[in-house]
């Protein structure tokens, strides 16, 4: 019975990381796009910002998973382990943002809050979850 405990408290401490890093990561896109998220996806119903909201919770959920699967033994060095290839995909999927709005017409943030449907955002979400099996990748 101890150990079913354990492990109920290890599997709790790595949610509570995977839902730490996809907070962090709602803050990220929340700040990468005009106006507020919450009123975009959850007000004005807005596809383009809930698509690439979306999509990088995604993104860092695979990363989580595979650095969870790749965790040592060590509990605490597992948890550093996460948290630590998490950050890393949340920089580079930031770094892709802005790369990404470099190399196209326009600007990402000003396509992501338009009402209409815009295939630039299904670009940007396939780079979130693309960087985060590549990280996950190299995890593993």
């Amino acid at each position: 019975m101890s150990k079913l405990v354990l492990d109920l408290m290890v599997s709790l401490a790595y949610c509570g990381i995977g839902v730490l890093l996809m907070a962090i990561g709602y803050v990220l896109v929340d700040v990468a796009t005009p106006g507020r998220l919450k009123e975009l996806i959850w007000v004005d119903r807005n596809h383009n910002a809930a698509l690439l909201l979306a999509s990088n919770l995604v993104g860092v959920g695979i990363i989580v998973v595979a650095a969870i699967f790749a965790s040592p033994e060590t509990f605490a060095l597992g948890l550093v382990g996460t948290v630590a290839y998490g950050l890393l995909g949340l920089v580079v999927m930031a770094v892709a943002f802005v790369l990404l709005d470099i190399a196209t017409p326009g600007k990402l943030g000003v396509i992501l809050v338009d009402p209409q449907p815009h295939p630039a955002v299904w670009i940007n979400a396939v780079v979130h979850v693309a960087t985060g099996a590549v990280i996950a990748a190299a995890i593993i």
